[in-house]
């Protein structure tokens, strides 16, 4: 039987030159077909730029691309050589709804100010360092759309990914006096001033849903074969922080994968929280819509290869049919590593990567008692 899974890894512009040039993109799609990937997710907008020529960008900010890009299309660079080696296409917008990171809200509210997203004192919302535009209002999400339709209208992709800045908003912020005025009509008082007030975090992570509805249409409209794929943070703790409500994009049925990152450096830790996930989130007909993302290399970390075969292995036993990993240097540490367990290892078989009707198998329980990790790993060590 033809195996079915999602196979995906994350390309970065953080500590990563992979899509600095259009050798290293073709050397990396090389190495990733042979190791037995399927499908890729480059970053198409971080720091408030582009990886592709943004008409978009050029009319509302002046910045066409990102500026170590000029005279390429990364994007478009990427396409051709994923196609050419078999691989699906997935472009990431990293940055989302953010702004800055440490710049006070940067280049974007330097140019647009009044898409500033507030806290209940007033000032820019910031949150572990990152500054934001209000992705409560209906212009930046306006903007935002714009984006990722001239991505699907103008490249050969297989999707989009939004992750935890989309759709997502700091619960601390929502304080902008249109977002008061809105909610004042909607209960005839002011929002809460406890930003976890049960009611006022709903009521922001339902306009956040509404614009994902909304997203997903339009993206449909293009193409109805193009996924909508989230990498989310962790639901409750993502819908208590970044009012990310990924059980009721479930239900609505306006995410075609959630990607949640479980971003855990310890086995018994990501089995914990993938456990939760099967078990609470998920139930057998939207499981296929599950591939969670794991933590392979951030900073000095990297991913144990015990570790990391433990984690697929442990996925197949939930009836996951795939993960994403964050991200591709983690594949090339200690002269490919990691490549060469998992293409001995777990991806020793090709897997196609799985269609829309794939991903809405209903009613059909992917639950499985596999074999367990160990004999897995004697397999590769």
């Amino acid at each position: 039987m033809a195996i079915i899974e999602t196979r995906g890894i994350w390309l970065t512009t953080t500590d990563s030159k992979v899509l600095r040039s259009k050798q290293r993109i073709a050397e990396a799609m090389d190495l990733l077909a042979e190791t037995g990937f399927n499908v890729v997710f480059p970053v198409v907008w971080n720091k408030a730029v582009t990886l592709y020529p943004s008409q978009t960008m050029q009319e509302t900010f002046g910045v066409e691309i990102d500026p170590m890009s000029v005279g390429r299309d990364p994007l478009e660079e990427v396409v051709v050589e994923a196609r050419r080696v078999g691989l699906k296409v997935i472009p990431w917008f990293e940055y989302g709804f953010a702004s800055s990171y440490n710049l006070n809200g940067g280049v974007l509210l330097q140019k647009k100010p009044e898409w500033a997203a507030r806290d209940f004192n007033g000032n820019l919302l910031n949150k572990n360092g990152f500054e934001w535009l209000n992705a409560l209002d209906s212009q930046v999400q306006e903007f935002f759309l714009n984006l990722v339709l001239e991505v699907v209208k103008n490249y050969d992709v297989d999707g989009v990914q939004g992750d935890d800045r989309l759709p997502a908003f700091p619960c601390e912020g929502g304080y902008d006096e249109g977002t008061v005025s809105r909610y004042r009509q909607e209960y005839d008082r002011n929002p809460p001033q406890n930003p976890k007030d049960r009611q006022w975090l709903q009521w922001r992570a339902d306009i956040l849903t509404d614009f994902l509805a909304r997203l997903y249409g339009e993206v449909k409209a293009v193409n109805p074969n193009l996924l909508v794929a989230i990498a989310p943070n962790i639901h409750d703790w993502a819908f208590q922080e970044y009012l990310q409500d990924s059980p009721t994009w479930l239900k609505r049925g306006i995410v075609d994968m959630i990607q949640p990152q479980i971003y855990r450096r310890d086995f018994g830790s990501y089995c914990a929280i993938a456990d939760k996930l099967v078990s609470q989130q998920f139930t057998d007909a939207t499981l296929p819509r599950l591939a969670p993302g794991i933590l392979m290399k951030l900073g000095s970390y990297c991913i144990s290869p015990e570790y990391l075969v433990q984690a697929i292995e442990y996925n197949r036993q939930l009836g996951i049919q795939g993960e994403v990993f964050f991200f591709y240097e983690g594949l090339r540490e200690n002269n490919n590593t990691l490549a060469k367990v998992l293409r001995n290892g777990p991806y020793a078989k090709s897997a196609s990567f799985p269609t829309l009707s794939d991903l809405s198998v209903s009613g059909v329980s992917n639950k499985k008692t596999s074999s367990t990790w160990q004999r897995l790993l004697k397999k590769i060590f």
